[in-house]
């Protein structure tokens, strides 16, 4: 019989035996034998195997209790832990999505904005209603060409036409707002009896009246009419060659007085409110009466630096024309070096004939140089479809104009108003529309009569 101490005893080495057991256990892992651990990274190194060394020990040894300190180092084998994070870190190599980087057509607008689908040109056809008629007929002879620029003159008679008379802009003003892109250019007349061959001395005395701001208020009500018609972006051709002799706005009579003027009127135009207007300088081509830079009257005032450019004088090349003073090359580098676009508010034919050498020539610089907008004067003799007098120039500009190159020129007749009727060796005047009208025609003067001036 086994003493009741010993009893006691062998119960408490059982019991410790146990806990033992139960601890060995759970210091083998034997809470995850029933599946497999999270994916551990293989790189990480195993649990030493000195760790389950506890488990042996005969149960009348306590001390083994003693390591189970060590018991948490084998579960955190699980630096496995970073292994979850690579979503967080990984470098875009594994292919994670990126952004795009920015494309040419993701920067900006696939299509060219108004204006830029196609140059800007036109050509001066009439005056007035008659003008805007007849620029659908030019564009159905160019092969269904649409003319962006329409172009016209206010007459230059008396002060109430230059402010722009009721009616006279009233046609010009809906052609214009029918299409975004569409381009208004207007001479505008610096000083009334502008062709009645008024004397330098008058002439004189008359800019520097515009000087000292006595003819502001015309050109304030012009900007008002143009902004209440809804034109306030026209392009305004002021004083057109100013370097000539031909009109009594010219500037050689004083020219400091003349871009004082010039200054006046801009001012009074822009301080219209809702104007957008642009004031384009334009002289004729070569030096004329006066150098045309002496007129210039400041990069502030100016946005468009043009010229009026004939196939001029009789038998004058066309390098010629580019290369002599003030000619078609200066002008070019005198806008570039003001930082200004350039123009054609005027060009064609005029002493040399029927010059299909010029008009291929004259095509060329404009596709080459770019202005802003180019104007073909089409009546007799500068034109190509009013005027019967110049079937091969003609067909080239209907060539390069329509992109139909070597097609024959259809008979240039003007389908929607009467044709005007000038003999080849004349050239017309313009006179009001009511003057026209009265007279049942219109008037044309012998080219005799004229030497460089048209």
């Amino acid at each position: 019989m086994v003493p009741q101490h010993r009893r006691a005893r062998t119960r408490r080495l059982t019991v410790v035996a146990g806990a033992v057991a139960l601890l060995a256990a759970l210091v083998s892992g034997a809470g995850f034998a029933a599946g497999t651990p999270p994916s551990a990274d293989p790189s990480a190194p195993a649990p030493p195997p000195a760790v389950l060394a506890p488990v042996a020990p005969s149960p009348a040894v306590p001390t083994p209790v003693v390591p189970a300190p060590a018991v948490p180092t084998p579960v955190v084998p699980a630096p496995a832990v970073p292994a979850i994070t690579p979503a967080f870190t990984a470098p875009p190599a594994l292919g994670l999505p990126q952004p795009a980087p920015p494309t040419p057509s993701a920067a900006g607008p696939a299509t060219p904005e108004p204006g830029e689908e196609s140059p800007a040109f036109g050509a001066f056809l009439d005056s007035g209603a008659p003008g805007v008629a007849a620029m659908a007929g030019f564009g159905r002879w160019l092969g269904g060409v649409d003319l962006r620029v329409g172009h016209t003159y206010l007459p230059g008679d008396r002060w109430s036409n230059i402010e722009g008379a009721p009616g006279f802009l009233d046609v010009w003003a809906r052609w214009r707002g029918a299409k975004d892109d569409r381009m208004f250019v207007l001479n505008v007349p610096m000083l009334e009896r502008n062709e009645e061959k008024v004397s330098d001395g008058e002439v004189r005395w008359l800019l520097r009246q515009g000087a000292a701001g006595h003819f502001d208020h015309h050109f304030r009500a012009l900007a008002e009419r143009l902004v209440a018609l809804n034109v306030p972006d026209t392009v305004l051709v002021l004083g057109w060659e100013m370097n000539g002799t031909t009109y009594t706005h010219r500037c050689a009579p004083d020219p400091e007085a003349w871009k004082r003027y010039w200054n006046n009127i801009v001012t009074a135009m822009r301080s219209v409110p809702g104007q957008e207007f642009r004031f384009d300088f334009t002289p004729s081509r070569g030096r004329d009466a006066i150098p045309w830079t002496e007129c210039y009257p400041g990069d502030g005032t100016v946005d468009i630096i043009g010229m009026d450019a004939y196939d001029q004088p009789q038998g004058t090349p066309f390098d010629e024309q580019v290369a002599e003073p003030y000619g078609l090359q200066a002008h070019v580098d005198f806008a570039k070096f003001h930082n200004k676009p350039i123009s054609y508010p005027e060009w064609g034919l005029f002493r040399n004939g029927d010059n299909a050498e010029y008009m291929r020539r004259m095509l060329a610089w404009i596709d080459a140089h770019k202005p802003l907008y180019n104007t073909l004067t089409d009546y007799c003799p500068h034109g190509v479809w009013q005027c019967p007098a110049n079937p091969a120039a003609s067909r080239v500009y209907r060539s390069v104009l329509s992109g139909r190159p070597d097609e024959p020129a259809a008979p240039p007749v003007p389908t929607a108003f009467p044709k005007p009727s000038s003999p080849a060796d004349c050239s017309p005047v313009r006179l009001p529309d009511w003057v026209e009208s009265w007279l049942g025609r219109k008037v044309c003067v012998p080219l005799g009569r004229w030497s460089r001036n048209r």
